[in-house]
């Protein structure tokens, strides 16, 4: 990206600008099209059967890029907004910084990236050059003053990337990944790379990078881009991350099959994009908004995408508006990103359950989150059926429509794993609930001082997803006493060389050695036969061992 997607490309070169490349691709806002989506009378849809126990991506989270340099830095509210999980929140879990070519400038970003950490968010970084001594022009298809890196500097490219992640390191910042570099493949005004480059560089310098490396971020997903990385064994093997943006791709473009085939062990991120256009302050433009909701959709479903990342934070046609406050295109990402938290799983759902209607799931232990997107221009009464469950209990939910945005409802009723809802004509609604019968509820409260006995034994599951020289462990705290719990304390000892980057539902401190996990406000009270479901994401330097005990409230734990 440019730093302003509404100024036109400058110093005389010819290109296709994003809005030209979208258009050209289809990408039709809602309000050209309203005619041909169903018209009045509530309609039934078929049933949109789920099945928890089929997984399919891990989830690594939602977000967006800050960059001060180009826009401003975030105000330390907006920071709260964006990465903040409750009422009024965006819930991004995923914040992307700049790698800037001049050490003098990797400070920029620190201050809104320190916060994002803070409040349980990963943090990557592209950039969009190296430093100037490193890069040699050339001419590209008649363009004079294209720029490369030059092969003689691949080894000081690797070491300026290694820099910068040890620099945010040394100052509370582990950064979870760093790609090689920004749209190479659409570089007019930044540094080119061909794919044959890309996989050199890879194979030859990017086992020296110190975090995980994300490769090639092509602009519009072009798969010439990526697949000679999947295809070349020694690069495959030093990429973690298969990142692309998603500028003008058709929905007929997202399956990756090669990526299907020959993925196994990498993750696969979207990086940046925006949709369906950069129109000044069409931030808010409703039911436009309602495209962002289907494209996230299918970005999961689809594509199977495991993270979901916009272009600038604040901007007038982003998620969040110049003044701070959260617009329609970023109620649309909160409702994804709000409940469908980092290390939940997308598990197998009816997608597209009546026209213009679509459907998605995913699982973080005992919860369920469903979000349910309705084009129709009338509500459709949507029946939800949970496979192999006969949980019943309360379904929260949250609604954004004309009127409303990401607006708590009056809780559901599910019984036997079966929920009717209401999807109101164009609207997006999340319901979270949970298998066990319980409720989840991610609202936050005030944190309360633990009181209440636990009873004998509360009872915990622990499941790790491991890579390379990470994971995540999804941990499920069930209440197996006789009374409430009214505020909780985890302790666990991690195993020698893992360390907590982040986590959910929970503060943990510190971040290695004997851990507390602390409630959140919002699930602070725990009644009897109640589960909650919290987790968090870690390095490990090859010990990939599980804690061999719990206590709760200094009650020792039955491990399930």
């Amino acid at each position: 990206m440019t730093r302003d997607a509404n100024e036109p490309a400058h110093g005389g070169q010819q290109r296709l600008s994003r809005r030209t490349v979208l258009t050209t691709m289809g990408a039709v806002p809602v309000l050209t099209v309203a005619a041909s989506i169903a018209g009045a009378g509530e309609a039934a849809a078929a049933t949109a059967n789920i099945n928890p126990a089929a997984p399919r991506q891990t989830i690594r989270g939602f977000g967006a890029m800050a960059h001060a340099a180009w826009i401003g830095d975030l105000t330390a509210a907006q920071r709260d907004t964006a990465f903040g999980a409750g009422e009024g929140r965006l819930g991004f879990s995923l914040l992307r910084i700049p790698v800037g070519e001049n050490r003098a400038d990797w400070s920029r970003d620190l201050a809104t990236a320190k916060r994002a950490v803070e409040l349980g968010a990963t943090v990557f970084a592209s950039p969009w050059n190296p430093p100037a001594s490193m890069v040699e022009t050339f001419n590209r298809n008649g363009q004079t003053n294209a720029r490369r890196l030059r092969y003689s500097s691949y080894g000081a490219y690797a070491t300026h990337l290694n820099d910068f992640a040890t620099y945010m390191r040394d100052n509370g910042v582990n950064l979870y990944a760093i790609s090689v570099q920004n749209e190479p493949d659409y570089a007019a005004e930044w540094t080119w790379w061909t794919a044959a480059e890309l996989v050199r560089f890879l194979r030859e310098n990017a086992g020296a990078i110190g975090t995980r490396v994300i490769a090639p971020e092509s602009f519009q997903y072009i798969k010439s881009l990526s697949d000679p990385i999947l295809n070349d064994a020694a690069a495959l093997a030093n990429t973690d991350i298969i990142g692309a943006h998603l500028y003008g791709t058709s929905y007929a473009n997202f399956p990756y099959p090669l990526f299907t085939q020959k993925g196994a062990g990498k993750e696969l991120w979207m990086t940046e994009v925006y949709y369906p256009n950069s129109n000044a302050n069409s931030g808010d433009a409703w039911p436009e908004a309602l495209d962002v909701g289907e494209h996230m959709h299918r970005a999961m479903v689809d594509a199977g995408f495991q993270a979901y990342v916009w272009w600038y934070l604040r901007r007038s046609y982003g998620p969040m508006r110049e003044d701070g406050r959260i617009s329609k295109r970023g109620a649309m990402m909160a409702h994804f990103a709000r409940f469908v938290r980092p290390g939940y799983t997308r598990v197998d759902a009816t997608a597209n359950p009546a026209s213009n209607v679509y459907v998605s799931a995913y699982r973080g232990g005992n919860t369920v989150v469903i979000v349910a997107v309705n084009k129709n221009t009338s509500p459709v009464s949507q029946q939800f059926t949970l496979a192999n469950t006969a949980a019943s209990g309360s379904v929260a939910n949250w609604l954004t429509d004309a009127s409303r945005t990401v607006a708590p409802q009056t809780a559901l009723a599910m019984a036997n794993g079966s929920l009717t809802a209401t999807l109101p004509a164009r609207s997006v609604t999340t319901f979270v609930t949970s298998i066990s019968g319980g409720t989840t509820t991610p609202t936050p409260t005030l944190t309360a001082t633990p009181t209440g006995s636990v009873g004998t034994g509360p009872r915990v599951t622990y499941t790790m997803s491991t890579w390379n020289n990470g994971f995540t462990a999804a941990i499920s705290i069930t209440n197996t006493g006789t009374s409430t719990i009214n505020g909780w304390t985890l302790g666990f000892t991690l195993p020698t060389g893992q360390s907590i980057t982040s986590g959910w539902n929970a503060s943990y401190s510190p971040a290695s050695g004997q851990v507390s996990a602390v409630n959140a406000g919002h699930n602070a009270t725990l009644a009897p036969g109640a589960t909650v479901d919290i987790g968090f994401q870690a390095t490990h330097t090859g010990n990939t061992a599980e804690p061999a005990a719990f206590t709760l409230n200094g009650i020792a734990c039955t491990v399930a």
